[in-house]
Formats: C-alpha cells, sequence, structure tokens
C-alpha cells in the first residue's frame, strides 16, 4: 500500500476518534504539535525512529510525556508506534488537516506576493478568495520579489498567477509574433 493511502487511513480513524469524543479540532493540534515535535526534536526523532528501543517503551514514554491529553488520542498514537507507523505522523497530520477542511467546508489557499501584506491586505485577499470561493479560506502567504507585483494564488490543484511578471513575459511573446 502507498504511504499516502496508509497515512489516509490513519487519519480517518483518528478523525472518527475525534468526532465521537467532540475533540475534531483539539486532534488537529495535538496531531500537528507530535509531528512537530518528533520532527524538530532530534532526540524526541531519535527514540521514536530508533530500531534499538522496543515499541513497547516508545508507547510508554508517548504516554508519559502526553498525560494531559485525552486518552483515545494517546491510544492511538501507542497503536501507531506498536504498528511501527510512527514515521507517518506528518502525512497522517496532513490528510488529517484535509479531512477537517472538508467538515468545515474550508479550503487552504497559497498566496504569494512580491512583498510582505500587512494585516489589512491579508484581511482584504482573504475575505475576497472566500467570497469567490464560496467557503473560507484559510490563506498562507509567501514573499517572492521575483513576481514583481500582483499575486499568484494556488488551490489545491489549481494555480491563477496573477502576476506582473507573467502578464510582462505575455506581453513579449505577443510583440515578438
Amino acid at each position: 500500500m502507498r504511504t499516502e493511502t496508509i497515512a489516509r487511513n490513519y487519519a480517518e480513524t483518528v478523525f472518527e476518534l475525534g468526532e465521537r469524543s467532540g475533540n475534531v479540532e483539539r486532534y488537529a493540534e495535538l496531531l500537528d504539535a507530535v509531528a512537530a515535535a518528533v520532527e524538530q526534536t532530534p532526540r524526541v526523532q531519535a527514540v521514536l525512529m530508533s530500531p534499538r528501543v522496543p515499541k513497547s517503551e516508545k508507547a510508554r514514554l508517548l504516554g508519559e510525556a502526553l498525560r494531559d491529553v485525552p486518552r483515545e488520542f494517546v491510544l492511538f498514537l501507542q497503536a501507531l508506534v506498536k504498528r511501527g507507523r510512527q514515521q507517518l505522523l506528518r502525512e497522517i497530520a496532513t490528510e488529517y488537516m484535509n479531512l477537517l477542511d472538508q467538515k468545515l467546508d474550508r479550503v487552504r489557499a497559497g498566496v504569494t506576493l512580491a512583498k510582505s501584506p500587512d494585516d489589512k491586505l491579508k484581511r482584504t485577499i482573504q475575505e475576497s478568495l472566500s467570497r469567490q470561493l464560496g467557503k473560507e479560506v484559510i490563506p498562507a502567504f509567501t514573499v517572492d520579489p521575483e513576481i514583481l507585483g500582483g499575486a499568484i494564488v494556488r488551490v489545491g490543484e489549481r494555480v491563477l498567477d496573477g502576476s506582473l511578471r507573467r502578464r510582462m513575459t505575455k506581453l513579449r511573446r505577443q510583440l515578438v509574433k
């Protein structure tokens, strides 16, 4: 089975647990935090990924580290470790966020601008995209001075390139004809 499929299956399982307990959004935060801890903390990564540390010990350590977390969530992580799937934590967190976005009828958009936007521009872009798409939009802003001006918006597979660089390239092609 492909890792995306496996991650999706685990995400669906923990999502269902979250729905039953009313902790869907909390589980999203927890999954992201655990995945980030594994990615960014060498000691945590070394323990969880090491074949030398027994799976039962990894599960025990997770239980101790996550005492204030809902029990079902900890049991899910322990089952993940016992099956040797802890390396999929980031993919599971991503798939979980996709499920949560579907449930809450929202989409994520990547917005590239030539310079850093202020809060007012961020709000204006978010509101405009939400109106156009008919869903709540959660934008992630990046800066690329090479686009010169305008914006490039990515929503799922769609890319809307309204950059000045693209317009200039298009104009150049028309003039060369």
